[in-house]
């Protein structure tokens, strides 16, 4: 007897949450697509086919068991904030970057040089909700161009705050095309 894939919503449908969500499809596992416009996650859904599934950000995150937050660093923490009791027992994934561009035409990290994205993350995380950074390692051509790579698949790296959720994370990055590659806990 196998057992069920968790629900995964996709919040957030800019370039990140899109490559996300059709990576899901394209590794035939059912994704619901969410949006603060409803709009786009139902052009997404149409576009992506019958696997992915619009829905409001607050039914979203009721349905779902992992919550891909694909949203501006600087918003995760207003967000989890406003949806804490609906958080709760969930597990968020952040594919978040805190950077930005710089006067060189790279790009420069946002937070303090010895901070971390995860640990600051981590102090708005609801009652008994986990952490992930994933899905976040490459940019967004690599996460759509290097996904289901054949004949050895791309390595994507992650870290979590509690390792009983590994396996559902490994499972969320196999399920993008990807190898996962376990760094540190956050």
């Amino acid at each position: 007897m196998s057992q069920a894939k968790s629900k995964i919503a996709v919040i957030g449908l800019g370039n990140i949450g899109n490559a996300v969500a059709a990576n899901l499809v394209k590794g035939h596992r059912p994704v619901i697509v969410a949006d603060r416009d409803l709009q786009k996650a139902q052009a997404l859904s149409k576009k992506l086919g019958s696997l992915a599934r619009p829905l409001g950000i607050a039914d979203a995150i009721g349905e779902a068991d992992i919550i891909v937050l694909a949203i501006w660093f600087n918003a995760i923490g207003e967000f989890m904030t406003q949806y804490n009791s609906s958080l709760k027992g969930k597990i968020l994934v952040d594919p978040s970057n805190p950077i930005a561009p710089d006067e060189k035409g790279g790009f420069k990290k946002t937070i303090g040089e010895k901070e971390s994205a995860g640990v600051l993350n981590k102090k708005y995380l609801p009652a008994g909700a986990k952490l992930a950074k994933a899905l976040g390692t490459l940019g967004v051509a690599s996460l759509t161009g290097a996904a289901f790579q054949k004949p050895e698949p791309a390595v994507l790296f992650y870290a979590t705050d509690d390792t009983g959720i590994n396996p559902a994370i490994e499972e969320l990055i196999r399920d993008n095309g990807f190898e996962p590659g376990m760094m540190v806990t956050i």
